[in-house]
């Protein structure tokens, strides 16, 4: 799992069937050493997540397990809204 940022939303008029219902934001996913950079991927969003919002994203077929659908073309899901992270450093 990974943890990301909401950063944005996407909407897409012209969409595979089997997305069609589902709401898209964009997550900022902070890279793991300051020499990498972080990236930014879309994530179907099961929990009502907003901008700013700090979340879990599950991916790859557990994002599909999520959505209770194999059959779901997506490869990240919203599957948490994180309250609080600590770190010993």
């Amino acid at each position: 799992m990974l943890i990301g940022k909401v950063s944005g939303s996407l909407w897409a008029t012209r969409k595979n069937e089997h997305l069609n219902g589902l709401k898209f934001l964009l997550v900022d996913i902070e890279g793991t050493t300051e020499e990498t950079l972080s990236k930014t991927i879309v994530a179907a969003d099961t929990e009502g997540a907003g901008f700013g919002d700090l979340v879990l994203i599950s991916t790859g077929s557990s994002a599909r397990v999520a959505l209770e659908s194999l059959d779901i073309p997506v490869d990240a899901t919203i599957v948490g809204i994180i309250d609080s992270v600590e770190r010993n450093q």
